[in-house]
């Protein structure tokens, strides 16, 4: 048998595959196709203190090796989550992750204050590429210092394990890593979308209704394992990676990178049991290379490399 627990800090994981916050809903949407049992984990869609409208349509293109996304974070608001999709994710036997985002610092803390003892939670995956709308728009991902405001406010009101998720859109990942690390965070997840642009020639306007979206899919998987690298060489707390995995070999080179847990996500938009056939082809991985557990080849790329 094949051991695939992994720690996430305080966050045990009976195996290191997890649904990608955002793609999956609350998990509904998957329930008659994939067994939401077998999963490590759920990171839940985007939950803020009251329901956002999101931006205007159209909010999804398509594009080579992947795709746009300009979603806003439309969700129906943390009451609704806490009284109807909490209570039925609690009937399955795996990790609840919940992502949460906000405008203000103070929300970041309000929902994590709200979120502690709501019994179910397993873990908060703090969504820092919201923009802070105290600093003109610009993200709480894009500024160190910002980014360890929220990370400490959040940190000081739950005592669940804090899962930062940090923004492609820097110049310096590491340094981001760091900050947030500091500031107490348990984990970090990465990367975020990358931010991109489509035009529609024939109607000769932005194909987006936000004019810029997330770039998502297998188009931004070695940026993301390179980030995954930096990352895990710049802090001793657990990286959970993502970005264009669609297989298991894909998911190995994240958790070769460093990475201890891996997150499916816009994979399961063209094959919604992507996220078992992953956790099913890393385990045939590790057998067929002598591998008794999953924690035996993190990092393994990084070893006797300075």
């Amino acid at each position: 048998m094949i051991d695939l627990t992994v720690d996430i800090g305080r966050l045990r994981l009976k195996n290191p595959v997890l649904t990608a916050s955002g793609t999956c809903g609350y998990g509904r949407e998957y329930a008659h196709i994939l067994d939401l049992n077998q999963l490590g984990g759920i990171m839940v869609k985007g939950t803020s203190l009251v329901p956002w409208a999101g931006n205007p349509a159209p909010r999804v293109v398509e594009t080579p090796a992947g795709m746009l996304n300009a979603i806003g974070l439309q969700n129906p608001g943390l009451d609704y989550f806490l009284h109807t999709e909490l209570p039925w994710l609690r009937q399955f036997d795996t990790a609840v992750v919940v992502n949460i985002a906000a405008h203000q610092i103070e929300e970041y803390a309000e929902l994590a204050r709200r979120l502690d003892n709501a019994a179910g939670v397993a873990a908060l995956e703090v969504n820092i590429s919201c923009p802070n709308v105290r600093q003109g728009g610009l993200s709480f991902g894009s500024d160190p210092l910002t980014a360890h405001r929220v990370t400490a406010a959040v940190r000081q009101a739950t005592s669940l394990p804090v899962i930062v998720k940090l923004t492609p859109n820097v110049t310096d990942i590491a340094a981001l890593a760091r900050a947030v690390a500091e500031a107490g965070a348990d984990a970090v997840s990465l990367i975020n979308t990358l931010l991109g642009m489509v035009i529609d020639v024939r109607a000769r306007r932005p194909a987006l209704g936000n004019i810029v979206g997330g770039l998502s899919g297998p188009a931004i998987r070695p940026v993301a394992v390179r980030m995954v690298w930096e990352v895990a060489g710049a802090v001793s707390i657990p990286v959970i990676g993502m970005g264009g995995i669609t297989c298991a070999e894909d998911a190995l080179q994240f958790l070769m990178a460093g990475a201890s847990a891996v997150a499916i996500g816009t994979a399961t938009f063209a094959n919604p049991r992507a996220p078992f056939e992953v956790m099913k082809g890393m385990a045939a991985f590790l057998q067929e290379e002598g591998f008794t557990a999953v924690s035996d080849i993190i990092g393994l790329a990084r070893r006797g490399i300075a």
